[in-house]
């Protein structure tokens, strides 16, 4: 009865548009009050400063940061020239230049939002320019942008890892292989779309073109190989490498001499933000949490779902429907900060690996980014590409299609997010 109020309170507060955190932190501490008493309220403060502190959400804003550094010193406008040089012959190239750089900023910056912020102020004015129509271009970009999320960095997954008490570095690897497979086939999704309209093609290929371009951007390939070269050689820690990406990215800019101060300033006030209010979801969860497990309700939840099944695949089935559905309404770190620290009692009882898990949840959460009413990514792209929500969905039906492919065989298939987690860490 009380987890159903405290339940019914979150809804009421989340619908007369009370922010979510503070939505979190206000049931958490009516459930303290209805079941502990005024006197469970004292170490409040206390309980949500310490649950934010955690060393592995530091590389939330270094990630950020060097994202918006990176934006700001020229090195994106290089590296859309190299990707540029290199597929931009084929017809529809532009869409694949604007999938293929949003992989590789989501190395650096870890957030889609940001990706899709950045990348969409510079790929989507062009595409339009070149004869591309604004919801296609939206689509491509917010798709893209949200794909990126679970190639390492990727800030949903330090969320994740936090909420479950498991490796960062792991659900990292882990998200390698898919990440590129998903490209790969969004890729695809653009071509026979160019194939079909008759995109333009970019100029035709040229050696000296792309060697130019190489080495223009070949500062800017130092930024993988440190984070993930760390990451896989097991020299840094996730938040050792955000440190050293901002390091590497400062360092880049001056090598450029073209950093934009008013630019990086403006990013900088925005990742604060975006990492501020990421920061509030994590300590009003700790108030919910706690008085979740004090009483017993992720158990209670694991026992009553094996009590129907024990089949590993049907209870992936219907949690994935269940964060498909959650996906709709909040955005992904609410959702992981709220939802996971139930279900991981469930997916450890029923024998299912947490890093796997971790993966299934960022990929659900990721199409929840493109589908509305919430779908925070494809409205940034639609206010950039100033093309209607529902115009871009329907393109955007494609790509979202793509992004189930990579859900559903990453979640039966599980060989390919785990195989080189296997090899790196557990061979």
């Amino acid at each position: 009865m009380v987890v159903l109020i405290i339940f019914l309170v979150l809804v009421a507060l989340i619908c007369i548009n009370v922010p979510i955190a503070v939505a979190l932190a206000v049931a958490g501490v009516v459930g303290l009050l209805m079941t502990e008493g005024p006197g469970s309220l004292v170490t409040v403060a206390l309980d949500m400063y310490d649950g934010s502190t955690k060393f592995s959400l530091i590389a939330i804003p270094m990630f950020v940061l060097a994202g918006a550094i990176m934006n700001a010193a020229g090195i994106t406008t290089r590296l859309i020239n190299f990707i540029t040089a290199l597929i931009g012959f084929v017809r529809g190239g532009l869409a694949m230049v604007n999938i293929g750089v949003s992989l590789f900023f989501a190395e650096i910056s870890g957030s889609a939002v940001a990706d899709v912020a950045a990348m969409g102020s510079i790929m989507i004015p062009e595409m339009k320019k070149r004869g591309y129509p604004a919801p296609f271009a939206a689509a491509v970009t917010s798709s893209s942008a949200s794909l990126a999320v679970i190639i390492p960095p990727s800030i949903p997954m330090i969320l994740y890892a936090s909420s479950a008490n498991t490796s960062v570095e792991q659900l990292f690897v882990a998200g390698f292989v898919p990440g590129f497979l998903g490209g790969f086939g969004l890729m695809m999704v653009a071509y026979i779309f160019a194939r079909k309209y008759n995109f333009p093609v970019e100029k035709a290929f040229n050696l000296k073109r792309l060697r130019e371009t190489f080495v223009e951007a070949l500062p800017t390939f130092l930024l993988p190989i440190i984070i993930l070269g760390g990451i896989f050689g097991g020299f840094v820690t996730a938040t050792e490498a955000a440190g050293l990406a901002v390091l590497v990215s400062i360092g880049i800019g001056l090598w450029y001499r073209e950093t934009n101060l008013k630019e990086l300033y403006k990013a900088m006030l925005d990742g604060g933000m975006q990492t501020a209010v990421v920061m509030v979801l994590v300590a009003a969860s700790v108030l919910v949490g706690g008085f979740l497990t004090r009483a017993q309700v992720p158990q209670e939840l694991a026992s009553q779902l094996l009590s129907i099944t024990d089949n590993q695949y049907v209870i992936l089935l219907i949690l994935n429907i269940f964060f498909l559905i959650i996906g709709f309404f909040l955005h992904s770190a609410a959702a992981i900060i709220l939802v996971v620290p139930i279900v991981v009692p469930l997916i450890v009882q029923a024998g299912i690996d947490p890093v796997h898990f971790g993966l299934v949840v960022t990929l659900n959460l990721a199409i929840g980014q493109q589908t509305p009413p919430v779908a925070s990514v494809l409205i940034t792209a639609c206010s950039i590409a100033k093309a209607n929500i529902w115009d871009v969905t329907r393109v955007n039906i494609w790509f979202i299609a793509v992004l189930m492919t990579v859900l559903l065989m990453c979640t039966y298939i599980p060989a390919i997010p785990m195989f080189l987690v296997e090899y790196f860490y557990r061979s």
